[in-house]
């Protein structure tokens, strides 16, 4: 291949790496509304073990922010993500659960969570995609 050749098929290539990458990327938008984390964990296992690039989108609430733990995630500023404590299914905090969900998050997001006292409640605490990308430092998902 010449080298003229080179410099106009690497661009392309790359293009089309990333196109392939996050077009077929998952969402968490069938998990937004929360769940238990037996519904979520299948989820978390496949994302992880296949590297592909995961999109948190809209709303994502309760077990939802557990997908912020992948090795390949993304948010996009328009999300909004809803956190609070741990809880067992008669809806008394748990420790364990809290804990869980904690180990999820990177330490500057744990941290404000902690300080601010959000995993200490039931009730849910919004923080919008672009505080969770500018403040916390979570990778942007890019644009489509």
């Amino acid at each position: 291949m010449s080298k003229a050749m080179k410099h106009f098929v690497a661009p392309i290539a790359a293009v089309l790496m990333v196109i392939s990458c996050c077009a077929f990327a998952a969402t968490s938008e069938k998990f937004g509304k929360g769940g238990w984390i037996q519904d979520f964990q299948p989820e978390i296992d496949r994302a992880n073990a296949s590297g592909e690039l995961f999109r948190i989108r809209g709303h994502c609430q309760s077990n939802c922010t557990l997908f912020l733990g992948l090795k390949n995630v993304c948010v996009e500023r328009s999300a909004t993500l809803l956190f609070h404590a741990g809880h067992d299914r008669n809806r008394n905090i748990s420790a364990t659960s809290t804990n869980r969900m904690l180990s999820a998050y990177n330490a500057s997001l744990r941290q404000h969570l902690l300080d601010n006292h959000y995993m200490d409640t039931l009730a849910f605490h919004a923080i919008s995609g672009a505080a969770i990308i500018d403040k916390f430092g979570y990778r942007e998902c890019p644009r489509k």
